[in-house]
């Protein structure tokens, strides 16, 4: 049984966070290539897409009635989403439908997340968890691989969205009927605890998590673009998306072997400064190098952030579970929504993407530093 709470919301995440949310990445250069976008309104669509997100995690750290249908609107609305996506063109109704998505799948990711962290525990398998949260690097990596295939038969972006949007179909249908749908499948507690006190650690944490959802999100959006733009006829440049989805996964593995090594604070600030050597890199080695490294940094960091700092958080709060996964996920998505914005504003000043790369590696190497002192 639980194993197949955890399939289940890792095929979940697959599809809300690496399908739904992140194909975009790869479908920049094919809907700057329609005209559907330019670099800078692309950074705008991707912030309308973190807006979403933010709504969407701020609802489901809120919410008290209806908690499994809003996991399984979110679930859907992801799908359903990502195949409307094929549908619309222009910036404006992609920003919309960005904006439904990122919200779908911000309710998504903290309601599964709590649903499979209770349901495990109380399974005697905690340590699934972690492995959970492999889903959106499996699904990036997935989706990046589709994403050479359709750049081979140089597919277009709506043929593209379309053949995503049928994928994560297909994950979520073999899957639907083991999530929570009725009124008490999500576990609610007897009693409610104390009011969450945010002590000087859970604020740090907080901040930090911020920082991290900011410092990150640069690369996650735009490397496909950065290939593209360097390499026009490379090879390499369809591959540095699966290369950030697979090397993901390999650091949720990485942490699961090293959860020994030091205390989850400290593993947190090293994984935030490996990161940021990553956008640092892709920002300053011009070359085929610096891109890689960044791929591999910063996707190696990517999931890796988000299990340590929700393992961290349950230390600090253990009896606000849902409640602070959801608060951090409004804070990672305000740090997300600020990144685009930054982005435009360097393309359209400076017609340049490395200056935002730079403040946002300074960042990732501020979010260490919160979290690397623990003062409880």
């Amino acid at each position: 049984m639980a194993f197949r709470v955890a399939i289940s919301a890792f095929l979940a995440l697959v599809v809300v966070m690496g399908i739904g949310r992140f194909a975009f990445t790869p479908q920049v250069p094919l809907m700057i290539h329609d005209g559907q976008l330019t670099l800078t309104s692309a950074s705008l669509v991707a912030a309308l897409n973190y807006l979403g997100y933010l709504c969407g995690s701020f609802d489901a750290m809120r919410a008290r009635r209806h908690v499994e249908l809003r996991l399984q609107l979110g679930v859907w609305g992801a799908v359903i989403l990502t195949l409307l996506s094929a549908c619309v063109s222009g910036p404006w109704l992609h920003g919309a439908v960005r904006f439904l998505i990122g919200w779908a799948s911000g309710v998504a990711l903290v309601l599964v997340a709590a649903w499979s962290s209770e349901k495990l525990y109380h399974y005697g398998r905690p340590g699934l968890s972690a492995a959970v949260f492999a889903g959106p690097g499996a699904g990036i990596f997935i989706s990046g691989l589709l994403a050479v295939q359709l750049h081979a038969f140089q597919a277009s972006a709506a043929l593209a969205w379309a053949a995503y949007g049928a994928l994560a179909l297909l994950f979520i249908a073999a899957i639907a009927r083991n999530l929570p749908r009725r009124l008490g499948d999500l576990h609610r507690p007897e009693q409610a605890p104390q009011p969450l006190v945010l002590t000087p650690d859970l604020r740090r944490l907080v901040l930090s998590y911020s920082l991290a959802g900011f410092g990150y999100i640069l690369p996650a959006t735009f490397l496909s673009q950065m290939a593209a733009a360097r390499f026009p006829d490379g090879v390499f440049a369809q591959f540095v998306w699966p290369i950030f989805g697979g090397a993901s996964i390999v650091g949720i593995a990485l942490g699961i072997l090293t959860r020994g090594f030091s205390s989850n604070n400290r593993r947190l600030a090293l994984v935030l400064w490996a990161q940021a050597l990553g956008v640092v890199a892709a920002a300053w080695l011009s070359g085929f190098s610096g891109l890689l490294i960044g791929a591999l940094l910063v996707g190696g960091g990517f999931l890796c952030v988000v299990q340590l700092s929700l393992a961290y958080a349950r230390e600090l709060a253990p009896l606000h579970t849902r409640y602070m996964a959801g608060l951090l996920t409004t804070g990672y998505a305000v740090g997300q929504l600020v990144g685009p914005v930054l982005s435009s504003l360097s393309t359209a000043l400076l017609h340049r993407l490395e200056p935002a790369l730079w403040i946002a590696g300074l960042g990732l190497a501020a979010g260490g530093l919160l979290v690397w002192r623990r003062s409880s």
